[in-house]
C-alpha cells in the first residue's frame, strides 16, 4: 500500500499468465501469448535556427503494433473461418476484439479493444512425428484503432454494428 497525501492507493498487479481474448461479447479461446499490442506515434524533430540547445518535436499519425494470438489447435475454426472469409469470399468482416487482463482474484484489471480488427494472418503449428510438444496456432490481426479501458464495459463485451462512425472509428 502506498500513502499519498493521506489518501491511500493500493497497488493492484497483474501477472502476464491471466487473459481472454473476447469476440462479439464470446470469450472465444484460451489463448497461451498475446504479443505486440502497442502503438507508436510518428514524430518528426524540427531544429530551430539559433537555439542549439533544443529541438522542437512535431507529432503525426499514431501507427499500430499487429497483434498476434498464440494458441493450442481445438476442433474449434472461429479464426480460420474469418480469415477464410477475408481472403475468399471477399467479405472482409472487421471485428472489435477486447483483450481482457485480470488479477489473481478473477477481477478485470485492464481491457484493451482491437478497433475494427482484421486477420492478416494465419499459421499451422509445425508437425514432427517424434515430438511431444502442443500443436500451436497463430493469428495475426491488424486494426484501425485501440481503446484502453481500467475495467471491461459490460463483463469485457463490445458488441459490434456494422458500420462506420463519422469519426471513421468502427462501430462498437
Amino acid at each position: 500500500m502506498v500513502r499519498n497525501n493521506s489518501t491511500n492507493y493500493e497497488l493492484n498487479y497483474v501477472t502476464t499468465n491471466r487473459f481472454y481474448v473476447e469476440m462479439e461479447s464470446n470469450i472465444t479461446a484460451s489463448f497461451s501469448e498475446c504479443s505486440g499490442l502497442g502503438v507508436k506515434i510518428k514524430k518528426e524533430n524540427y531544429l530551430e535556427g539559433g537555439v542549439n540547445d533544443q529541438q522542437r518535436v512535431i507529432l503525426g499519425h499514431a501507427e499500430f503494433s499487429d497483434v498476434t494470438l498464440k494458441r493450442g489447435v481445438t476442433d474449434d475454426l472461429v479464426f480460420w473461418e474469418w480469415l477464410n472469409k477475408t481472403v475468399s469470399d471477399g467479405q472482409k468482416q472487421r471485428r472489435n476484439i477486447n483483450i481482457i487482463v485480470f488479477n489473481q482474484a478473477g477481477e478485470t484489471m485492464q481491457n484493451w479493444t482491437l478497433i475494427a480488427a482484421i486477420p492478416i494472418a494465419w499459421k499451422a503449428p509445425g508437425l514432427k512425428a517424434s515430438g511431444n510438444n502442443v500443436a500451436i496456432e497463430e493469428l495475426t490481426l491488424a486494426y484501425e484503432g485501440l481503446k484502453v479501458m481500467k475495467k471491461a464495459e459490460g463483463g469485457g463485451a463490445t458488441n459490434l454494428s456494422p458500420g462506420r462512425h463519422s469519426s471513421g472509428y468502427f462501430i462498437n
